[in-house]
């Protein structure tokens, strides 16, 4: 089971217009650059990117944006420092935005992964992101029902991958790229060694049964 691509090219290949794409990465910290660069080179148009804020500057997600390929966010933290191009977007009506608070993003996804039927939280009770929601009072406590959060691909970046898709990662890298790993039909993973021999087991992080595909990238912006 050698998953193994030749290249970032070959890596997103399978990714089409409309398509809904888990991107992982916290502020700049373990966001696979090098196959947004290639989904920008791709051509893919229309897509719904789930991550967990929209991108700054010139870099990573703020490149898909820059250049129209965006329809839809789903985020926590849409405006983060340097974020103008989901701003200008935003201003000009051109793309749709979904806010979720951190924690219940991270469920979502996660519930996806498991094949959970939803969740409920406490977050967002009576306020407007609850509104269309189910709600219940439980012990005198509102509860707000969310729904699992699955996608189509998923972008990950971990520091060390094998041929067979297992993972590890590197400090604070982590971060939302492990259960994005399971919550998308088709992980792809950017690495920046990619080793001939399996990993130690007790060192993997993402099992490889989750990956589809595993490419070494060590260049960073």
């Amino acid at each position: 089971m050698d998953k193994r691509c030749k290249d970032l090219v070959e890596a997103v290949d399978p990714i089409k217009d409309g398509a809904r794409i888990m991107i992982g990465g916290f502020g700049s910290s373990g966001i696979p650059f090098g196959l947004i660069d290639a989904l920008l080179g791709n051509g893919a148009r229309g897509l719904t990117i789930i991550a967990n804020n929209a991108g700054a500057g010139e870099t990573g997600i703020a490149k898909l944006l820059k250049e129209k390929r965006v329809a839809k966010v789903i985020c926590s933290y849409p405006r983060t420092p340097g974020s103008i191009w989901f701003e200008k977007r935003y201003e000009a009506d051109e793309i749709e935005l979904e806010i979720v608070p951190q924690g219940t993003l991270a469920e979502r996804i996660r519930a996806a992964g498991a094949g959970i039927g939803g969740f409920l939280t406490p977050t967002g009770y009576g306020t407007l992101l609850a509104e269309g929601k189910e709600t219940r009072v439980i012990d005198g406590r509102g509860f707000v029902m969310e729904q699992p959060l699955p996608a189509d691909f998923a972008l990950l970046r971990a520091e060390q991958g094998d041929p067979w898709g297992n993972l590890r990662y590197h400090g604070t890298a982590r971060n939302f790229n492990p259960i994005m790993a399971t919550g998308a039909r088709h992980s792809i993973a950017e690495v920046r060694h990619l080793s001939p021999a399996p990993l130690e087991p007790e060192h993997v992080i993402t099992p490889g049964v989750f990956i589809k595909s595993v490419v070494e990238y060590k260049v960073r912006p």
